[in-house]
């Protein structure tokens, strides 16, 4: 009797402690019924007709609970539970497929203390940016690629764990807000290919910030004086940037490209920018500069790519930049340079790659000047396809089709040339 007992107390102990853990795993897989919420009202705020059967939200089924059947036949993919306090659940990423969802992301609060990523690119949602201002912990946000539209709403200068912030690719107007200057942790801004006006706000408490697009918009005003220290690639293409190159540029210290490219820039092109130790690729085509500051200490440039073509350039070539030991790549194509082409550019071009110590021309594009005399000997031993040459619409003596780099184009009248400058050395 006392072993019947015994195994009677052992069964209910066992029994005891099955209840106990199934209580426990299912409190430890409940989903917060505020993160339950808001992402019923992303769905809900879609357009149903682009909820497409297979895409991440078509599974969406929240007759069960999200976090407790995550990655099951019902909640298949698009967020990402984590276990952050007390036992239960919250949702941290958000994370939907490219699959062509379209409607509004403001019919939500957007109340996810916890989410660490926001990323729904290339869809079609078509509203403005939401108020995201309870995101405390978000470090990375990509509306990218959609039609979102109206102003960058001073809100998000609030996210300061933001990380990366992909606004890219929208129809987004306004300026690009001051706020976003305490974003102290931000490593990418990219707000690229918008209809963003006004001129660039002062971003240099941004101690992080090592990627900057703003290419193709409508920003105006001039370079700014400030820029962060750390940044590395600078991209403000297609825009409408006026004025002088800043002499701050030099404090750029791990800057490697620079694209400043179809703005209406003047001025000289800067000699800090052509001593740079770490620029790489410096690309300043379609704008209205007139000269080139000769720098001192060229022959430590980093410089790899010089796009200087479809500026205003005048003068005789610059001798310095044929003896650049890193320079590969240079278009002086469409300014107004005079004078012979120089010895020291053709022998760069003619040096085999890998032959010597410095880099040898693999582009070099002086088409659509004034240049004038005979084509160094140099140049005219090169074979097709061995270099990327292009000597075409100048006033070169003796350019015929049969060598490679006159072919495309021919060279200026006579008349033209002598109405320009003298033509014969």
């Amino acid at each position: 009797m006392a072993m019947y007992n015994g195994a009677f107390f052992d069964l209910s102990l066992l029994l005891l402690m099955l209840a106990f853990s199934q209580r426990f795993f299912l409190v430890d897989s409940t989903t917060d019924t505020a993160d339950i919420k808001v992402l019923k009202d992303l769905k809900n705020g879609l357009n149903p007709k682009s909820i497409v059967p297979g895409s991440c939200l078509s599974s969406w089924d929240f007759s069960l609970d999200p976090c407790d059947h995550v990655f099951s036949n019902h909640f298949t993919c698009g967020f990402r539970c984590d276990r952050v306090v007390s036992g239960s659940f919250r949702v941290t990423e958000i994370t939907l497929d490219p699959a062509g969802y379209s409607g509004s992301l403001t019919s939500t609060t957007w109340s996810l203390p916890y989410l660490q990523t926001l990323e729904i690119s290339d869809n079609s949602f078509s509203s403005s940016i939401p108020e995201l201002s309870n995101l405390t912990r978000l470090r990375r946000l990509s509306l990218s690629r959609n039609s979102l539209s109206g102003p960058i709403p001073d809100s998000l200068g609030s996210l300061s764990q933001l990380q990366e912030l992909y606004l890219d690719n929208n129809e987004l107007n306004g300026p690009i807000p001051l706020t976003l200057n305490k974003l102290v942790h931000l490593k990418r801004l990219e707000v690229q290919r918008n209809n963003l006006s006004g001129k660039i706000p002062n971003l240099g408490s941004l101690r992080n910030l090592y990627f900057f697009d703003a290419s193709d918009n409508e920003l105006s005003g001039e370079v700014p004086l400030t820029l962060p220290k750390s940044l590395v690639e600078v991209s403000v293409r297609n825009n409408n940037l006026q004025g002088n190159l800043p002499e701050s540029l030099a404090n750029l210290g791990y800057l490697q490209v620079l694209d400043l490219s179809h703005n209406e820039l003047s001025g000289p092109v800067i000699s800090v920018l052509l001593d740079h130790l770490s620029l790489q690729q410096l690309t300043l085509s379609h704008n209205n500069f007139t000269s080139m500051e000769v720098p001192s200490n060229y022959v430590n440039s980093g410089l790899i790519a010089i796009d200087l073509s479809y500026n205003e350039l005048r003068g005789l070539l610059p001798v310095f930049i044929g003896l650049m030991p890193k320079l590969s790549a240079l278009s002086l194509e469409h300014n107004k340079f005079t004078g012979m082409i120089p010895m020291a550019y053709a022998m760069k071009a003619a040096v085999p790659a890998g032959a010597g110590t410095t880099a040898s021309f693999q582009r070099l594009l002086l088409g659509g000047n004034y240049l004038f005399g005979l084509i160094p000997d140099a140049l005219m031993g090169l074979k097709p396809g061995s270099v990327n040459v292009s000597l075409v619409d100048n006033c070169l003596y003796m350019c015929p089709e049969k060598f490679f780099f006159c072919q495309g184009g021919d060279q200026k009248s006579l008349v033209d040339c002598k109405n320009f400058g003298p033509v014969i050395p």
